[in-house]
């Protein structure tokens, strides 16, 4: 009996011992299952927010990176650029590029065929200057452009070293245009001449481009300059059959086949054109290589290859004349530069109205010369007492 009874006791404490031991292993079971769903949360919550983290500085730092660039750290927010907006094609503000000169004669050559504009568009003068240095006479150009902003542009040809010194509020600031050096008399200053039509026909406002020089003034106010241009269907471009050693002398006969004797010309290099033969000039390699390979002095590129090219090509588009007055009568290689001293009423008058006759639109009119050089920069204040009695502005 008693070792029966043993037996079953043993028994039933294997049976309870074994119970206890699937307790454990399962209490065991269900606390790894518990701490494993723990950790694994608590990993991805880390690496989400290790993946946000890393991806908000990437983007924080693209855009700090792209205020800089675009905004110039400014403490304003700065719009995204739209780098296929119209206004930003069309009217760029911003004449600093890095384009060389075949990039940009070929972007500026860029015409659309159709016609009509989807904007709708203030034709613009495009005033170009090409100096060698400061502008003696820019108190009077600001007095003569104000208060006719949106009707005008203006570029700056001067040597790539030279800043000008201009007010944030003259309407000559920021308008250098990436310039290279230019020699007096060589083809350099044709370069200079095409540099500044291209970078000016980049702005699909312009629609007259007029040359001047330091030495330049204007003679009458803006008003009556800009309807005289922009109402006229003809370039002014002096374009004419010189015989004497000075034109026809000048002549390289290497140049034909492609330019023949009868064909040359000669003009003043102050002109103004039109849009379209602005066009028409960026767009010429062929014959502007001609001049740059054969018209060395003493022949002059700057007097030849503007008049030559437009009598052959475009010649019913021209009036053969200039707009900017000159006086050659001294004689020799050199207009007669004009002190202050020599600036009166009577003298402005004269260029305004000399008596003369000129073609204006196929008719007559007494009316032939908008601009006139060379004045010396002593010529300044008298100009400044006579604008708003004679010049009107």
């Amino acid at each position: 009996m008693a070792r029966s009874r043993d037996k079953e006791d043993a028994e039933k404490y294997s049976d309870l011992l074994k119970l206890v031991q699937i307790l454990s292993f399962l209490v065991v079971f269900v606390a790894g299952i518990i701490i494993g769903l723990a950790t694994s949360a608590h990993i991805n919550t880390y690496f989400s927010s290790q993946a946000q983290l890393f991806s908000t500085s990437t983007v924080t730092s693209f855009q700090v990176s792209s205020s800089k660039a675009n905004c110039s750290q400014t403490r304003t927010p700065c719009p995204e650029p739209d780098c296929l907006s119209k206004d930003v094609f069309l009217h760029p503000t911003n004449l600093t590029h890095k384009l060389s000169d075949d990039e940009l004669f070929w972007r500026a050559s860029l015409t659309p065929y159709k016609k009509e504009y989807p904007f709708p568009r203030l034709p613009k003068v495009a005033f170009m200057f090409i100096t060698r240095g400061p502008l003696p006479f820019m108190p009077l150009w600001e007095r003569f452009f104000k208060d006719h902003d949106k009707y005008f542009s203006i570029y700056l040809h001067t040597p790539p070293d030279y800043h000008l010194n201009a007010s944030i509020d003259s309407p000559f600031h920021g308008r250098q245009i990436p310039s290279q050096r230019v020699e007096w008399g060589t083809v350099s200053l044709a370069d200079a001449e095409r540099r500044l039509l291209a970078n000016a026909l980049l702005d699909f406002s312009n629609e007259r481009f007029v040359l001047l020089s330091e030495s330049c003034i204007p003679v009458y106010n803006f008003p009556t300059v800009y309807k005289y241009l922009i109402g006229s269907s003809y370039s002014f471009v002096e374009s004419y059959d010189d015989p004497t050693r000075y034109g026809r002398g000048r002549y390289n006969r290497r140049m034909l086949p492609h330019i023949k004797l009868y064909q040359w010309r000669k003009g003043s290099q102050w002109f103004e054109m039109q849009r379209s033969v602005a066009t028409y000039i960026v767009s010429d390699t062929k014959y502007y290589n001609l001049f740059k390979k054969y018209c060395k002095p003493a022949c002059y590129p700057d007097e030849h290859y503007i008049p030559t090219f437009l009598n052959m090509f475009h010649g019913s588009m021209n009036a053969n004349r200039t707009v900017t007055w000159v006086d050659w009568s001294m004689g020799g290689p050199h207009p007669a530069m004009h002190e202050g001293v020599n600036v009166t009423e009577g003298f402005i008058q004269a260029i305004r109205n000399n008596g003369t006759l000129c073609a204006y639109n196929d008719k007559l009119t007494s009316v032939c010369y908008l601009f006139a050089r060379k004045f010396a920069p002593s010529a300044l204040e008298p100009l400044l007492n006579l604008s708003s009695t004679v010049m009107n502005f």
